[in-house]
């Protein structure tokens, strides 16, 4: 039996602004709640988890990967919010509450204690639940990275596919350019550390043992195997460690000579990078 409480259409309008679910989802709540505002978010919230379970073993590779910092250059936030499709993932709505999210996670230094934040009166576990039961599709937060340094630059790739963070060791004139290119670096050249001192011994390890498998079958003489692979290592090292690279503007430099280039003394001292997928 339906009840005989009249739902008027601006309290179904304000609970389509707070919740973003569907006209018709959010009358069939109110009606169902019988007017209460909060039990018809309860309704809704319920319907997502339903949504989330019957979702839970889908991919969410697709989305919106977004960097932010904060207004004093020294704070720099990277996430990836992650929906199933394309389609969703360029919907204005949805990259809208993926900067919404990146905007709260700079009060957070893991992505725990930022998904048990409050989010409009619920977490930000729950807001991706309820909201996936909005879209139909399983939302989470693929990535969360956060950096600290005397002055941070951020990228956002075209189509919000890959999301960079660059931290300085000073702030100087010409900071600002200077951190987007090397944060555009890191989003095209992908590298693995920022130096070689922090490529990880086991990655190190197995680089030198296949410069030597193909130095063998080239049939050099293994007095010779260690020196050769200790140059192999290091055009590794230049290939894939970021202040090592060829800069992507102008080859002759180094990422590193490049950053010099605002002072000597100026070193990039961090990055991040987040990407869809």
């Amino acid at each position: 039996m339906e009840s005989m409480v009249k739902i008027t259409a601006a309290e179904v309008n304000k609970l389509r602004q707070t919740t973003g679910a569907g006209m018709m989802d959010c009358k069939k709540a109110l009606v169902e709640a019988e007017g209460d505002f909060d039990k018809a978010i309860e309704i809704l919230r319920k319907k997502g988890q339903k949504v989330a379970a019957n979702r839970a073993d889908r991919e969410s590779t697709e989305g919106a990967a977004i960097a932010k910092v904060n207004d004093a250059k020294t704070v720099g936030v990277a996430i990836v919010l992650g929906c199933e499709t394309d389609f969703v993932g360029k919907n204005e709505s949805f990259v809208e509450l993926a900067n919404q999210l990146a905007d709260l996670a700079f009060n957070y230094n893991s992505q725990d204690a930022f998904l048990a934040a409050d989010f409009g009166g619920m977490t930000v576990a729950d807001k991706l639940i309820e909201q996936t039961g909005v879209i139909g599709e399983k939302l989470q937060i693929n990535a969360f990275e956060k950096i600290e340094a005397p002055f941070v630059g951020s990228y956002i790739h075209a189509g919000n596919k890959i999301a960079t963070l660059v931290g300085l060791s000073a702030n100087v004139d010409g900071a600002e350019v200077v951190a987007k290119d090397v944060a555009m670096q890191v989003a095209a050249m992908n590298p693995i550390a920022l130096d070689q001192d922090g490529v990880d011994q086991s990655v190190i390890d197995k680089e030198i043992e296949i410069a030597k498998d193909q130095l063998r079958q080239e049939g050099k003489p293994e007095a010779m195997l260690d020196n050769i692979a200790k140059g192999k290592l290091n055009r590794f090292f230049k290939d894939n460690t970021l202040v090592n690279q060829d800069f992507i503007k102008d080859s002759k430099l180094s990422v590193a000579n490049y950053v010099k280039s605002i002072g000597n003394d100026v070193k990039v001292v961090n990055f991040k990078r987040v990407a869809l997928g």
